[in-house]
């Protein structure tokens, strides 16, 4: 590992708070297209434990594909039991509006959330924008991976608590962002290589009155791997949670 992200990842590790009473209940949706998230799941339950007191439960369903309707959307309770949920799914061509619905209603009626890289890219082939207002963010697409420089535009914000004001991350990939809805704000940003554009990479999301919190970042192992952005979702989840 490089020493300077060893480092970094160490000093944002000693800054994390003393743990509250009770645990945060969160649940990990996870699977899809592209990604080893078998690996992701394993760094992110790790390497939250310095950062939060987490109780995590697990659900990888939809195998590989692209184009999935997972069972566990079909009991309309299914985010009672969590303080906050965690998307991490890929499924671009799911585009069924009364499955995403399932979804988004849990959402829309209170239940917390933070969005992980290809959620971004999930139900993208759907004709409702119900998903995409969840997000905060519309994207259909990325640039190529590079080591992206990240700038906090949002240092204030509690979900940045001891995230370095300059990191560049490990080879990821660069969602472009076709819309960030108005409820949404921008806490960091990244330059595309190819346009110069500035795009949004890390932001929080009002819908209606849920807390969401976002990156699109987390695409390759390397990223996960870093001490700094398995930390940075864990201080996601703790302030989606209300903690």
């Amino acid at each position: 590992m490089n020493p300077l992200r060893l480092a970094l990842g160490l000093a944002l590790l000693a800054s994390a708070p003393a743990f509250a009473a009770a645990p945060i209940r969160a649940l990990l949706v996870t699977g899809g297209c592209c990604h080893d998230y078998d690996l992701q799941k394993t760094a992110l339950l790790d390497g939250a434990k310095p950062v939060a007191d987490i109780v995590w439960t697990v659900v990888n369903e939809g195998g590989k594909t692209t184009r999935a309707q997972i069972p566990l959307y079909d009991n309309p309770d299914w985010a009672k039991p969590f303080d906050v949920v965690v998307h991490n799914e890929c499924f671009a061509d799911t585009d069924d509006p009364v499955y995403i619905r399932k979804i988004t209603a849990a959402h829309k009626a209170g239940k917390p959330a933070v969005v992980i890289h290809c959620a971004m890219h999930s139900y993208r082939a759907a004709k409702i924008d119900d998903w995409r207002e969840f997000l905060g963010v519309t994207s259909r697409r990325h640039d190529h991976q590079s080591n992206y420089a990240v700038k906090v535009v949002a240092p204030a914000h509690p979900a940045l608590r001891g995230f370095p004001a300059s990191w560049t991350t490990p080879k990821d990939e660069l969602y472009i962002i076709e819309k960030l809805w108005p409820t949404a704000t921008t806490l960091a940003t990244s330059v595309s290589e190819k346009d110069g554009s500035v795009q949004p990479v890390i932001w929080v999301n009002n819908y209606h009155g849920t807390r969401v919190f976002g990156t699109t970042y987390g695409h390759s192992n390397a990223t996960w791997q870093d001490p700094i952005f398995v930390a940075l979702i864990a201080r996601g989840v703790v302030w989606a949670a209300g903690r």
